[in-house]
């Protein structure tokens, strides 16, 4: 999709529809009031017809409208104009484009001034718009034997700012958004695929293709590789799959070299069993979405590359298969890490965690700024928070903050939960360590406990995304959350660093 900014009127803007907002009680905005003041009362006629009348998340396309250089006008119902806020304009915006997908409009054209987000800049609508735009564009359908053939005709949006001095700030804002967008639909065309297609070796494998084409630094850990280092947690997922576990590390070198990076670090369970703890047969399919932390890592990578933003990021993936077999770990196992720290493995479900902390430790080398992991990594999560709130846990107070930060401007929003010392008693071991579970209760936050032990030496914080990373239902599928949050906070980071 294209998208294009201009400083420009209703009267003097021409194109195949124009995008109105109307509140409720029949209320014209100020571009349908310049509208309807050229029509000579044509839209108020309409609207006191009853057609419409501003209701929320209702729209009405009006044709032919007289003495305008449209071909059509989309009347977008805003609601409550004293209730219009930052939900209402992305509630709205997605409603306008689903309308005009199903017609045949090539291009429209957006009145900022319409849609009045309190406290939020042109920019930041700019931002949300592109990416809300181009992820109603996205389709999967690679794996069909023939492909949907329901794709939007429209392919043109034009965004129509009234202040001059807004512009810089606005064009900035499309090419980081678009930049955003082409990475979440890479972490979604990768959780979206078959998991006997993504496998870790093809993680690797995209992995290679993004550092050719974006000029990045790609290493691939082969199990060789990770026996030597002591990698024994990683490889006690890995064993009981035929497919041969990964570590992916993705260099991108923004500034300086003596810059310190941060370093991201995703899940990359390519398909979940549960191992010998095997998970109930119901939705198991949506257990090739386990490695969305892995995918986000990519496309938050791809993103920045794009933006060509001056900072250092590395992205590490501990990428692995958790299958049953008799070579499989069993509860009971114990094993050591990368840190040299035992671990009794009660339960082989809960093997994210243990990809996660050999990987974390393995961070170190690169003497980081920060470290986020990022990871489909417990139920509990979706319990607390839902499908719509990212779990936020953190060793540092400032990290945590900028994240929250990152995610209200992103609208990719996260929720911190304490990691307090009295957790990390729930993880005590009769036989090693530590434990790899801590019982039902906060389970959230005990897996968080349990990757604590191995970010002692950095600032270092966790995000749990298994309630946002991927849609159940008629609408399966992934999210490609959390790359707006990440991508935010390393623009952020950038930003104050320059």
């Amino acid at each position: 999709m294209e998208f294009g900014i201009k400083i420009a009127t209703p009267e003097k803007q021409r194109g195949a529809c124009a995008i109105i907002g109307i509140f409720e009680s029949r209320k014209l905005t100020d571009s349908a009031k310049v509208l309807d003041k050229i029509t000579h009362g044509y839209i108020k006629n309409i609207l006191a017809s009853g057609d419409m009348e501003g209701k929320a998340n209702t729209t009405l396309l009006l044709h032919n409208v007289p003495d305008t250089l449209f071909k059509r006008i989309l009347l977008v119902g805003l609601g409550k104009e004293q209730e219009f806020k930052e939900k209402s304009f992305l509630s709205a915006l997605s409603t306008a484009l689903s309308a005009l997908q199903k017609t045949a409009v090539t291009d429209a054209v957006l009145f900022l001034s319409d849609f009045p987000a309190a406290e939020r800049t042109a920019a930041w609508k700019i931002h949300q718009i592109v990416i809300t735009a181009i992820g109603s564009n996205y389709r999967f359908d690679q794996l069909k034997s023939k492909p949907d053939n329901n794709q939007s005709s429209l392919s043109k949006l034009i965004l129509c700012i009234d202040d001059r001095d807004q512009l810089a700030a606005c064009e900035e804002a499309m090419q980081q958004s678009m930049a955003i967008a082409q990475g979440m639909n890479l972490a979604k065309d990768l959780g979206n695929l078959a998991p006997n297609i993504c496998t870790p070796a093809y993680l690797a494998k995209q992995a290679k293709d993004l550092a050719k084409s974006h000029k990045l630094k790609a290493t691939v850990l082969e199990e060789k590789d990770m026996e030597k280092l002591g990698m024994g947690s990683l490889l006690s997922v890995a064993q009981g799959s035929e497919q041969p576990a990964k570590l992916i590390v993705l260099e991108y070198h923004g500034a300086a070299k003596k810059d310190h990076p941060v370093v991201l670090v995703g899940k990359g369970v390519t398909f979940d069993t549960g191992g010998i703890s095997l998970k109930p047969a119901a939705e198991m399919d949506e257990m090739k979405f386990d490695m969305s932390g892995a995918g986000s890592v990519l496309g938050t990578l791809l993103a920045v590359a794009e933006m060509k933003l001056p900072i250092n990021v590395v992205g590490i993936i501990p990428a692995t298969e958790n299958m049953p077999s008799g070579k499989a770990t069993k509860p009971g196992d114990v094993v050591t890490s990368l840190s040299g720290q035992t671990i009794e493995i009660l339960n082989t479900d809960a093997e994210g965690r243990l990809i996660l902390c050999d990987a974390l430790t393995y961070a170190e080398r690169y003497n980081p700024k920060a470290v986020i992991d990022i990871a489909t990594l417990t139920g509990a999560c979706v319990i607390a928070l839902g499908n719509f709130t990212t779990g936020l846990m953190s060793n540092d107070g400032k990290l945590a903050q900028e994240l929250l930060a990152a995610g209200e401007l992103a609208a990719d929003r996260a929720w911190q939960l304490p990691l307090w010392d009295e957790y990390q008693d729930l993880l005590k071991s009769n036989f090693a360590d530590i434990a790899n579970i801590g019982g039902r209760a906060a389970g959230t936050i005990t897996a968080a406990c349990f990757l604590s032990r191995f970010t002692k030496k950095y600032r270092w914080a966790h995000l749990d995304i298994a309630g946002t990373a991927w849609k159940s239902g008629k609408d399966k599928g992934s999210t490609g959350r959390p790359v707006p949050l990440l991508t935010q906070y390393l623009i952020a980071q950038a930003k104050a660093s320059s």
